[in-house]
C-alpha cells in the first residue's frame, strides 16, 4: 500500500505498458528475421537494428507525451535534464536474440529523484510480462487485467537455496571467479539462466538468489523495482540498495548478507567493528584465515 502522500504512478505505468506493447511488436517481428542487421558497438557486444528501433520509438512516444522527462537509454545514453528519467533498454539479451534464443526482453522503468518507481519487463516470445510500481506490489502475467501477484521465497540457508547467474567470465575477468564458485557450492543449486530472467524468477520465489559483476543502470533499473515489491532485496555487491553500483546482488532478502559475505568487497582492517563478517567456508574467510596463520608463523620464527 502506498503511504499517505506520497506520489500516484498509475498513469506512469500504464504508460510503460503502451510503450512495451510497442517494443513488442517491433521485436517479435524482428526476431529471426532473415535480413536482420546486427552490429558491433565499441565494446564488441552486438546491437541490432530491432535494438535501434525499440529504443527510438520510446523515445519518440516520451518526446510527445511526457516531454519534460529525461530518458537513459543503452543505444542513444542520455538526453534531457529532469528529476524524472525514464531508463530503457530495448532488448536486454541481445546475444540470445541474434542467435534465435526466446529469452530476451525490453526493460523499461521511472526514476524519480534517483528512486526507481516503476519498472516493466516484457518477454514477448516467453508470453510473459513483470511490473511493479513503488507501494503496489510486483506483478506478472499477460495483461493488467490477468495477473498475479509476485512474492519471493522463504527460503533462509544457503544450503537450501537456489542461484541463478549469467555466465563464469565475467567473474572470471574481475579476479573473483573464487568468490563467487565458492557461494555456488554452497548453495543447494545453481543455474545460468542470465540476464532479466535470474531476477524475474527470483521475484516470483522460484529462485533464491542472483548476482552479476558487472552491470549498467538500464540493466538493473526495471530489475530492482520488480524484486523489491516482490519483496526482496537489490544491491550492489558492496551491499548498497538500488541499481546504481555497477553489479548486482539480489535475493529474496533472508539470504542477502550471508550472499554479501562472498561477493562483497573484503574488509580494510579485520579489526574494524563496521567490516562486513566473511561467511564461512567463503575464499575471503579463506585468506583471512591462511593470512592469521602465515602471521603466526613469523612470529614463531621470531620467537626461535
Amino acid at each position: 500500500m502506498r503511504t499517505p502522500g506520497s506520489t500516484d504512478y498509475t498513469d506512469d505505468l500504464r504508460l510503460a505498458h503502451v510503450l512495451a506493447d510497442d517494443a513488442d511488436s517491433i521485436t517479435t517481428t524482428r526476431f529471426k528475421a532473415i535480413d536482420l542487421h546486427v552490429m558491433s558497438k565499441p565494446d564488441l557486444t552486438p546491437v541490432t537494428d530491432a535494438d535501434q528501433a525499440v529504443e527510438e520509438g520510446i523515445r519518440r512516444t516520451l518526446s510527445r507525451v511526457r516531454s519534460r522527462d529525461a530518458v537513459v537509454g543503452e543505444e542513444q545514453g542520455t538526453t534531457g535534464h529532469s528529476q524524472r528519467r525514464w531508463v530503457v533498454d530495448p532488448i536486454d539479451g541481445t546475444k540470445n536474440f541474434v542467435r534465435g534464443v526466446p529469452v530476451w526482453a525490453t526493460l523499461i522503468s521511472l526514476v524519480v529523484d534517483d528512486e526507481v518507481v516503476l519498472g516493466v519487463v516484457s518477454a514477448p516470445q516467453l508470453q510473459r510480462r513483470w511490473w511493479a510500481s513503488i507501494g503496489n506490489g510486483a506483478w506478472t502475467g499477460r495483461s493488467l487485467l490477468k495477473a498475479t501477484r509476485c512474492q519471493v521465497s522463504d527460503v533462509r540457508r544457503l544450503e537450501d537455496a537456489s542461484l541463478s547467474y549469467s555466465s563464469f567470465s565475467g567473474w572470471d575477468e574481475r579476479g573473483r571467479l573464487d568468490d563467487f564458485m565458492s557461494l555456488t557450492r554452497r548453495c543447494w543449486r545453481s543455474r545460468a539462466y542470465g540476464d532479466f530472467w535470474s531476477y524475474m524468477l527470483l521475484a516470483e520465489g522460484a529462485v533464491d538468489l542472483a548476482a552479476e559483476p558487472d552491470l549498467e543502470v538500464y540493466d538493473m533499473a526495471a530489475l530492482d523495482v520488480i524484486v523489491r515489491e516482490a519483496g526482496g532485496r537489490f544491491s550492489s555487491l558492496d551491499g548498497t540498495d538500488g541499481p546504481f553500483g555497477g553489479n548486482a546482488l539480489a535475493s529474496n532478502g533472508h539470504l542477502h548478507e550471508a550472499a554479501l559475505s562472498f561477493l562483497g568487497s573484503l574488509p580494510d582492517d579485520a579489526d574494524d567493528p563496521d567490516s562486513r563478517p566473511v561467511g564461512a567456508g567463503s575464499v575471503h574467510e579463506f585468506r583471512s584465515r591462511r593470512t592469521r596463520s602465515e602471521d603466526s608463523e613469523d612470529d614463531e620464527t621470531l620467537h626461535d
